[in-house]
């Protein structure tokens, strides 16, 4: 009822706004018309099954992971791969379904990132880099043997993948019958193996154009991959299939066979920057005037005693076109080259399903890591600019800290978090309680949390439980969900939605923030979002989206040309 209340106050509460909103949505409609047009450009790999299509409660017959000697460079690995996938195309194994994973180990390690460029934009395609691990957070370490049957253990860095041995999307909510789909294609026994892929922020929020090929989650298990680690690589094959889902053995190792004819084991590695184009135009959706009524709105509905709302987080796209294409892949890596020469200590990941633009992004934000019975999570809240010098970034972080705003947006983020775990685990620790961490243009209050799971089944509860956290949606979630829903004219898809992978004995995700959509021929849909809360100023919140922003924009060539120089450009091409 409270909800209900809140709902129709706002509505009519944003009349004076509604012209803007139907100018900024027609806008938006309009530009994204044509945002399927230069599909053409990429080459999609063969089809694969949807596993959410089988029965989640019949195991698949086998689920193995083959390891062959280790070899000099990635044109050997795949040699090794081909005659191996001869070899098992001639002696197909006894069972109506399973997932084999075939892998050789490379003696120097080779960025995930470069192989991936190198593989003329076959899709689908995906990447997940593992951010480093403090001490306090463990490791993630990767068993394999070297084919002489001596273990060795390394650090997985990156992943890239292409193709999909098996895919999983639906238009429908992420449930726990679709988890278990995944999970039935995963072993602790097979650690390599895992679905990489992301969910909606909001499954019960209108697809647009440019998300319809996510749907409401997508996740694959690639067809062939490249393990960076941190002193040598992995090249591997994937072949899954199930008669069950008329994906047969025959039918999914043709396939294999198909995409392996199109991967290059030529690589070359990626320059330090993106290259440079004009901005044609750079569009704010929502604009600054629709951005600050809304703000004003929302903390007139925060500030009513009968209203439970307490923060809501609204976002932002910004919409830039260029004058050639981007290359999310060349973007991606820019981004991966300057946070390590920077030190920041964050996630980056792309997704591409086939006929789909490319989503991308580089967040700090951790949603949670499982290994095991062991799960952490951690709060991140409150946005303040580095300081130019010791002293000015040493002033800005004493601020953060004793800033009454941004406590109040950061506790609800911290609690939240912990009441969910304790609701799941058997005991829950935090520490630190309140901290702040550093990246080279930001600073955030920080707190990491832990727990212990009672049983693994418990995941599927842990992700549904955390997303949304009041840091990307608000507080509480429902009515912070409602206000998003009803205020925001863009589909943030992907944008503040679980991004990363799940694993047999283990699993990671992100939140997808600090994002952007590419599209060839198009340009790139750069989202960003801010917490509001009582006391949150609108123009500053808005000079946090453009800070968050730059990290994008920062490698384009940051000039909005005269209609002189978009006519030329024009005549020229």
């Amino acid at each position: 009822m409270a909800t209900a209340i809140v709902s129709k106050h706002f509505l009519a509460g944003l009349k004076d706004l509604e012209l803007a909103k139907c100018s900024i949505s027609s806008q938006t409609i309009s530009s994204r018309q044509s945002v399927h047009i230069f599909h053409h450009r990429y080459q999609s790999c063969s089809l694969s099954m949807n596993g959410c299509q089988g029965d989640p409660r019949v195991p698949v017959g086998t689920i193995e992971t083959r390891t062959f000697p280790a070899v000099a460079s990635p044109a050997f690995a795949t040699d090794s791969l081909n005659l191996a996938i001869s070899n098992l195309k001639a002696n197909p194994p006894p069972f109506t379904s399973g997932i084999i994973r075939l892998q050789v180990p490379i003696q120097q390690r080779i960025e995930a990132i470069d192989w991936l460029h190198a593989q003329h934009q076959l899709l689908p395609r995906c990447f997940f880099s593992c951010r480093s691990r403090r001490k306090d957070d463990g490791h993630l370490f990767t068993d394999f043997t070297n084919g002489n049957g001596h273990a060795h253990v390394h650090n997985l860095v990156s992943v890239a993948g292409v193709g999909s041995a098996v895919l999983f999307r639906h238009i429908h909510q992420f449930s726990y019958s679709d988890w278990k789909s995944i999970k039935r294609f995963l072993s602790a026994k097979c650690p390599l193996i895992r679905a990489y892929g992301a969910i909606r922020f909001d499954a019960m929020a209108n697809i647009s154009s440019e998300w319809e090929s996510f749907g409401s989650f997508y996740f694959i298990v690639p067809q062939v991959e490249f393990d960076e680690l941190e002193g040598s690589s992995i090249l591997a094959v994937t072949i899954a299939w199930d008669n069950a889902l008329s994906w047969t053995w025959e039918q999914a190792i043709d396939a294999l066979q198909l995409t392996m004819n199109q991967v290059s084991s030529t690589i070359v590695k990626l320059g330090k920057e993106v290259a440079r184009t004009l901005i044609l135009s750079n569009n704010q959706i929502p604009n600054k005037t629709y951005w600050d009524l809304a703000l004003k709105r929302a903390l007139q509905i925060i500030k009513r005693s009968s209203s439970p709302l307490i923060k809501v987080v609204l976002a932002r796209s910004s919409e830039v076109v260029t004058a050639t294409d981007i290359d999310p892949i060349a973007w991606l890596a820019c981004l991966q080259i300057y946070l390590q020469v920077e030190g920041e200590n964050a996630y980056q990941f792309c997704l591409q399903p086939p006929n789909a633009p490319a989503f991308i992004g580089n967040t700090a934000k951790q949603l949670f890591h499982r290994k095991w019975l062991g799960v952490s999570s951690e709060a991140l809240a409150g946005t303040r600019a580095r300081g130019q010098s010791k002293a000015l970034d040493l002033q800005i972080e004493r601020d953060l800290l004793s800033s009454p705003k941004d406590h109040l947006e950061f506790t609800i983020v911290r609690d939240s978090i912990r009441r969910k775990l304790e609701a799941i685990c058997n005991r829950v620790v935090m520490e630190p309680k309140k901290a702040i961490r550093k990246f080279p243009r930001v600073q955030h209050l920080y707190a990491q949390l832990a727990g212990t799971l009672r049983s693994e089944d418990d995941e599927f509860d842990i992700l549904s439980s955390l997303h949304p956290t009041p840091a990307v949606c608000g507080f509480p979630t429902e009515e912070a969900r409602l206000l998003i829903a009803e205020t925001e004219v863009l589909d943030r898809g992907m944008y503040a939605g679980p991004v990363g992978w799940f694993g047999g004995g283990e699993s990671e995700f992100a939140v997808g923030i600090r994002s952007a959509l590419v599209e060839k021929g198009l340009g790139a849909l750069i989202y960003a979002g801010t917490g509001i809360v009582e006391g949150s100023d609108p123009s500053l919140e808005w000079d946090e989206l453009e800070l968050k922003t730059s990290q994008f924009t920062k490698f384009l060539k940051l000039e909005v040309p005269s209609r002189e120089k978009i006519e030329n450009l024009g005549r020229i091409n």
